[in-house]
C-alpha cells in the first residue's frame, strides 16, 4: 500500500500541481520576490517601454506607467494573499473561487494556450538574437535549444527556476543597464525628458492600458507563484519590489531610448550596437520570462487533463510535451502568425482574476468550504457555475467596446461589480460532487491516508 510519506515526496518533485503546497515546502519572501522581479524586468517591459516612449510625452508615459502598475499591483496582491493562503495554484482555485470544477478548466486551458504561444513567441525571439551572434546555427535550430534549456530548467520546478533567477536577473540587469547607459550619455537627458512623441502619439488610456494589459495574465497566475510564501506580508513585499522596480526601471528605460533612438524597435539597435552583450541581453531576459510561461501552462495543462479526462498526469512529462511543442512551432515560425490571436486571449484574463477576487473577499459563497479544507482539498465542489460565465462575458464585452476608460480596468471592474451583485441576488449557483470518489482506487486510498 502507497503510505502517505511517498504521497508527499510525489507531490513534492511535481509541485504539488493538484495539492496544497504544505508549510514544509514553502520559500522565504526574498526567493520568491526575486522571480517576481525576473518577471517584471524581463524583455517584455523594456519593449513596452519602448512602445510607450514611441507615442508619448516622457510625462504622459510615466504617468501611463504609474497608472498602469497601480491596477497589477492591487490585482496581484489580492490574488496573490488568495494562493498564498490556501496554497494552491491559479487553476485548481478558480474550482472554489466562482467557477467551478469544469469552469476551472476552461481557465486552465486559456491560459495554458496564452502561455504556451508567449513561449514559443519568446523563444523565437531569443533565436533571432543568437542566429545573429552565432550564425554557426540557423534560428529555427537555436529556437530548438532556446526552448529545450528553458524546459530542462522548468522540469525541476520552483528550485531550479529560482536558482536560474540568481544568474539571468544579475547578468540582464547589468548588462542591460551598460548598454543603455553607453547608448543614452550620447544624448542630453534634459532633451529626451521634454521633446515631443517620436512617433504616433499614444493616448494616456491608450498607454496605460498597455502597461496593465500587457502583463493582467501574469497578475491572474500570481497564485502560481504566491502558494509557495509563507505570510501574507510576503506576498505584498515581493510585489511592491518587484512591480514597482520592474516596471519602472526597465520600462523607463524603453521610454527614453525610445526618444534618443525615434524608433520603438530598440531591441534591434541595441543588439547591433552592443553585439554580444546586446544578445546576451535579450537571451538573459527571455530565459527569466520564459520559464514561468512555461511552468504556469503545465499547471494548467494538469488541472485540465485531470478535470476533463478524470486522470492524472505528471507535471514533468507535461512540461516536457508544451516545451516541445512550443520550441518547434517556434522553430517552423508559425507562431508569429497568432500573436493577434493571443492578444486576443488576452483580453479574457482581467475578469477572472476580478471574478476570483470579488469570490473570496466578498462573496464568499464557497470560501469555507475551500478554507475549512486544509490540509486537503474539499470533498465538494460546485461543477458548472452558469452565472459566473455570464458575468466573465460580460465583462469581456465591457472591457473591448466601452468607448471610454481603460479597456483592462474596465473589465476588471465590471466583473467584480457584476459578480457581487449576482452573488448577493442568489444568482451564482452550482451543484458539487464528491471529490475522492471520482479519484482512482489507489489514489483515493494515498488521500485518505494522508489526511488522516
Amino acid at each position: 500500500m502507497t503510505t502517505g510519506a511517498t504521497t508527499k515526496k510525489h507531490a513534492g518533485e511535481e509541485d504539488y500541481a493538484l495539492e496544497r503546497v504544505p508549510e514544509h515546502a514553502r520559500h522565504s519572501w526574498w526567493s520568491v520576490a526575486v522571480q517576481r522581479f525576473g518577471q517584471m524586468s524581463a524583455l517584455s517591459q523594456f519593449l513596452l517601454g519602448a512602445a510607450l516612449g514611441f507615442g508619448m510625452q516622457f510625462s504622459d508615459a510615466l504617468l501611463a506607467i504609474f497608472l498602469g502598475s497601480v491596477i497589477l499591483e492591487v490585482v496581484a496582491i489580492m490574488t496573490g494573499i488568495l494562493g498564498q493562503r490556501e496554497g494552491l495554484s491559479t487553476s485548481i482555485l478558480a474550482r472554489w473561487t466562482g467557477f467551478g470544477r469544469h469552469g476551472s478548466s476552461i481557465i486552465a486551458l486559456f491560459i495554458s494556450l496564452s502561455l504556451v504561444g508567449w513561449f514559443g513567441v519568446q523563444s523565437g525571439v531569443a533565436a533571432d538574437g543568437l542566429a545573429k551572434l552565432a550564425p554557426v546555427f540557423p534560428a529555427w535550430a537555436w529556437s530548438l535549444v532556446v526552448g529545450a534549456a528553458v524546459t530542462a530548467i522548468v522540469i525541476y520546478g520552483f528550485k531550479s527556476m529560482a536558482w536560474t533567477a540568481y544568474i539571468t536577473i544579475p547578468a540582464f540587469l547589468l548588462l542591460a543597464g551598460w548598454s543603455i547607459f553607453s547608448e543614452l550619455q550620447k544624448h542630453n537627458l534634459g532633451d529626451l525628458v521634454s521633446q515631443p512623441a517620436p512617433g504616433p502619439v499614444l493616448s494616456l488610456a491608450a498607454g496605460t492600458t498597455l502597461v496593465a494589459g500587457g502583463f493582467i495574465v501574469g497578475m491572474v497566475i500570481t497564485p502560481d507563484m504566491t502558494r509557495f510564501n509563507r505570510k501574507p506580508s510576503d506576498v505584498v513585499k515581493q510585489t511592491l519590489l518587484g512591480v514597482t522596480l520592474g516596471e519602472f526601471m526597465v520600462a523607463i528605460a524603453g521610454v527614453l531610448l525610445a526618444h534618443a533612438l525615434k524608433t520603438n524597435d530598440v531591441i534591434a539597435l541595441v543588439t547591433s550596437s552592443s553585439g554580444f552583450v546586446g544578445t546576451i541581453v535579450i537571451v538573459a531576459g527571455t530565459v527569466k520570462m520564459n520559464d514561468w510561461n512555461l511552468y504556469s501552462a503545465s499547471l494548467g495543462i494538469v488541472n485540465f487533463v485531470e478535470t476533463v479526462f478524470r486522470k492524472r498526469v505528471s507535471r514533468t512529462s507535461v512540461t516536457i510535451f508544451i516545451g516541445a511543442l512550443g520550441a518547434m512551432l517556434a522553430a517552423a515560425g508559425i507562431l508569429n502568425y497568432f500573436v493577434n490571436f493571443l492578444i486576443l486571449l488576452g483580453v479574457t484574463f482581467p475578469p477572472i482574476a476580478g471574478i476570483m477576487v470579488a469570490e473570496y473577499y466578498v462573496v464568499k459563497k464557497w470560501r469555507s468550504v475551500l478554507s475549512g479544507s486544509s490540509p486537503g482539498l474539499p470533498a465538494t465542489e460546485p461543477t458548472w457555475v452558469i452565472g459566473t460565465l455570464v458575468v466573465w462575458g460580460a465583462s469581456v464585452l465591457i472591457g473591448m467596446y466601452l468607448p471610454w476608460g481603460i479597456g483592462s480596468l474596465n473589465s476588471l471592474c465590471a466583473s467584480i461589480v457584476l459578480y457581487v451583485i449576482a452573488g448577493k441576488l442568489g444568482l451564482i449557483k452550482g451543484t458539487s460532487e464528491d471529490v475522492l470518489s471520482r479519484q482512482p482506487k489507489t489514489e483515493k486510498r494515498e488521500l485518505q491516508e494522508e489526511h488522516q
